[in-house]
């Protein structure tokens, strides 16, 4: 591979932006693809992986290249070396890669590749809570298969098309899928495309939605004709796989407390051709009390911690901070007890997170349901995934049901 001198610019602004500016390297990434029109699909791809990967490790580069935060531009570049060289890539003759030491590089690598933190890259912190939580062994397949760059998985919007015929058009477009055990809409792209640009997109017969998270609305159990309230609904994805369950037929009460995040929604149901969402903003307690007693099932993807999604988010793992986890729990702990009260009798509630951790979830649980709130609910089953074991994105649901 030979680096182009404008592709590695922009992988250094966006690291720049990402590791000093703190902003999100999906965002940070997004404005980067748009900074030259006649870059192409592998000019835009070598800027994405490149800079998600030197975010991805971050810890491990940081301390080969012997360079501390706050990182100025040659720390970065040094940084960008550590990359290249450990991917064989040759170093031009330019002057941020003078005097690299290629050698001592794979030597420092091999050394700390002994070490899980470095290895994994990850904050000791969340290695200590990943063994105390997980065990050991367990957490060690898991945070190594988290660094691995996630697959694009695409949901069948089953209003609109089969599986098998979204299968046929995109193979028309060039881009080739395959079907996945257990997961009756999903398609996994065999090689990594753009499919937003795509006619099939923009006309609302797939979302881009990972296999795991795709398993929470079918254990939501629902049936056209329902009550269904998604009470941490955000952009929607879940809301509009929902939707496709029923048929279009029923009520979907999609309720977030970011009226931004809903707006997303709204546009994204249109394209999708989804008619039965009601949008409500949680600005006080009323939206809610107004629906106690009123669902046949209520999903709560809570918010967490989303050491299940690393693979998407490489950068969460430096933003997140001990404060936070405590701080997440115990909001976890409130939507249980307060999103609860909306189940009718014999109705079923969903708790679901993108996170790993037992204290996120089967504790939550647990705790609710010894809880005065939660004395009228009992627990029916739950699943754990990991994304060692699955491939996929690291989950956790749980369907309780009020007791008749």
């Amino acid at each position: 591979m030979r680096l182009h001198r404008n592709l590695c610019f922009a992988v250094i602004d966006g690291l720049t932006q990402i590791f000093n500016e703190e902003q999100y390297a999906d965002k940070v990434i997004q404005q980067l693809l748009k900074r030259d029109k006649r870059w192409g699909a592998r000019d835009r791809g070598f800027v994405a992986e490149t800079t998600y990967d030197i975010v991805r490790w971050k810890r491990l580069y940081a301390e080969i290249a012997d360079v501390k935060a706050p990182f100025n531009r040659d720390n970065i570049w040094r940084m960008f070396a550590v990359w290249a060289t450990l991917k064989g890539i040759k170093l031009p003759d330019w002057k941020y890669f003078e005097n690299t030491p290629s050698r001592k590089i794979k030597g420092r690598f091999d050394e700390l590749s002994k070490i899980r933190t470095f290895r994994e890259s990850i904050p000791d912190w969340i290695d200590q809570i990943g063994v105390a939580e997980l065990g050991e062994a367990l957490w060690t397949k898991e945070i190594a298969k988290q660094n691995e760059q996630a697959e694009v998985i695409l949901r069948t919007n089953t209003l609109k098309t089969t599986k098998e015929k979204l299968q046929n058009i995109l193979f028309d477009l060039e881009i080739q899928t395959e079907f996945i055990k257990g997961h009756p809409s999903a398609l996994k792209l065999t090689e990594r495309r753009n499919v937003f640009v795509t006619d099939a997109f923009k006309n609302g017969l797939f979302e881009v939605q990972d296999a795991s998270s795709q398993l929470v609305a079918e254990f939501l159990d629902v049936a056209p004709g329902m009550k269904v309230v998604d009470t941490c609904a955000g952009a929607g994805g879940k809301t509009l796989h929902i939707a496709s369950l029923m048929q279009n037929k029923g009520q979907i009460v999609a309720m977030d407390i970011y009226e931004s995040k809903l707006k997303k929604l709204k546009v994204r149901a249109r394209r999708n051709g989804v008619h039965n969402v009601d949008l409500k903003v949680i600005d006080s307690t009323k939206p809610i009390k107004k629906l106690h007693h009123k669902a046949d099932r209520v999903l709560i993807d809570a918010p967490c911690s989303g050491l299940g999604v690393l693979r998407r988010n490489p950068d969460a793992k430096w933003k997140l901070e001990p404060e936070f986890l405590d701080r997440i729990r115990i909001t976890q702990k409130e939507v249980l007890e307060q999103y609860s009260k909306m189940v009718k009798p014999s109705g079923k509630l969903v708790y679901a997170t993108c996170s790993v951790l037992p204290s996120e979830n089967q504790n939550q649980v647990n705790a609710f349901l010894k809880s005065e709130a939660g004395k009228d609910f009992e627990f029916v089953k739950d699943k754990k995934v990991l994304a060692h074991t699955s491939g996929y994105d690291g989950f956790y649901m749980a369907q309780l049901q009020r007791k008749a």
